[in-house]
């Protein structure tokens, strides 16, 4: 075949279709890679001022923040150790026996300054959050109906340790009781050795140790604040000289009172308030005093300890019925003036047998 049918072969065979055509990646051309470089660079200056404005703003609510966030925490921690200064100064005086004690106010002075440390670090780090996100414009309202929504939920399903938190909170600021203070809580009580947010910590009289939840208590009974009432009921025979027994509980309270430490614990006189209750054969006279808050029990104690040894010395004694006299011996047998047990009280007997009626025999028709 000759050179010139190839040739007119292959300019008349078909040429193939686009879609049969290898597809090669276009190598992008300098003039290209300058192009795009130089628009980038221009999009890059027409926003740089933006860039620098939105990073200055954000880097000075940060520094702000920050700053605001220190003072405010160093203002409440001055404030929580002037307190404390204020307590420990008046500690040991005559003042200080009346307000509460240095523990207690140091635990409560913590509490509440930890309360308002991290309301206030809330507050001060939230709003910064909020205005640097409006810095960057993004829209706030889906964020703040979701923020609200999540708190709803979260109020439900915790409840309970909000209003335990709660109670805590204003417990400790209306000072209801505190470190060394002796409550009736209701769902137990003791005396207080540690008061927090959510549960406050009493040991019981047998050593025990409660942790009650601040939402479950919904009353408070505190032995500890004011004063308390020392009471003493004294037991004497129906027949006894009333004025002898006056008399000589006066001269216990009158003698008490001027000695130690028990003229520091006694806050007023020991009263002798009257018969209490009169029977056919006793009579109760109720003596009362005043004394230092927590201190009733033990004023009660030696209140009667010392009435004891005045009527042992006085010769009245402390009855609830007129004394046998000296020379009265008991019976040497208690049964001695009981009668037998009669045998006709066992029906098996042969005296209860012989004293059965007989039954009668039955008549046939």
């Amino acid at each position: 075949m000759s050179l010139s049918a190839v040739l007119l072969a292959a300019g008349s065979s078909p040429s193939p279709s686009p879609s049969e055509t290898p597809t090669t990646p276009a190598v992008p051309s300098l003039e290209d890679a300058q192009e795009s470089a130089t628009s980038a660079a221009g999009w890059i200056e027409q926003n740089w001022s933006t860039w620098l404005a939105i990073g200055l703003r954000v880097l000075l609510i940060v520094v702000i923040a920050a700053v605001l966030r220190v003072a405010v925490r160093r203002a409440i921690t001055k404030l929580i150790d002037r307190m404390n200064r204020s307590v420990q100064a008046v500690d040991g005086t005559a003042l200080g026996g009346l307000l509460v004690n240095v523990e207690r106010r140091r635990q409560r002075s913590q509490a509440i300054g930890s309360v308002l440390r991290s309301v206030a670090s809330f507050l001060i780090l939230g709003t910064a959050a909020l205005m640097i996100l409006g810095t960057f414009e993004i829209n706030l309202a889906p964020l703040l109906a979701s923020a609200g929504v999540a708190g709803v939920a979260i109020g439900f399903g915790a409840r309970n340790l909000v209003t335990d938190f709660l109670s805590g909170v204003f417990m400790i600021l209306e000072d209801q009781y505190g470190v060394g203070d002796t409550i009736d809580a209701g769902v137990a009580s003791g005396e207080v050795i540690e008061v927090g947010l959510r549960v406050t910590k009493l040991r019981g009289d047998n050593g025990e140790i409660w942790y009650a939840r601040n939402g479950e208590v919904k009353r408070i009974g505190n032995l500890s604040q004011g004063w308390a009432t020392a009471g003493v009921d004294v037991t004497v025979r129906s027949d006894e000289n009333l004025d002898k027994v006056k008399r000589t509980l006066n001269e216990v309270g009158e003698k008490m009172s001027k000695e130690e430490p028990w003229n520091e614990l006694l806050w007023g006189p020991v009263e002798v308030l009257g018969l209490d209750s009169v029977l056919l054969d006793s009579m109760v006279v109720r003596v009362s005093a005043k004394t230092a808050p927590g201190k009733a029990l033990t004023v009660e104690r030696e209140l009667r300890w010392r009435v004891k040894h005045a009527f042992d010395a006085a010769d009245i004694p402390i009855v609830g019925g007129p004394a046998l006299p000296a020379d009265a011996e008991p019976d040497a047998d208690p049964t001695a003036g009981m009668a037998p047990p009669s045998a006709y009280s066992n029906t098996g007997s042969p005296q209860a047998q012989a004293a059965t009626p007989l039954t009668p025999p039955s008549v046939a028709k």
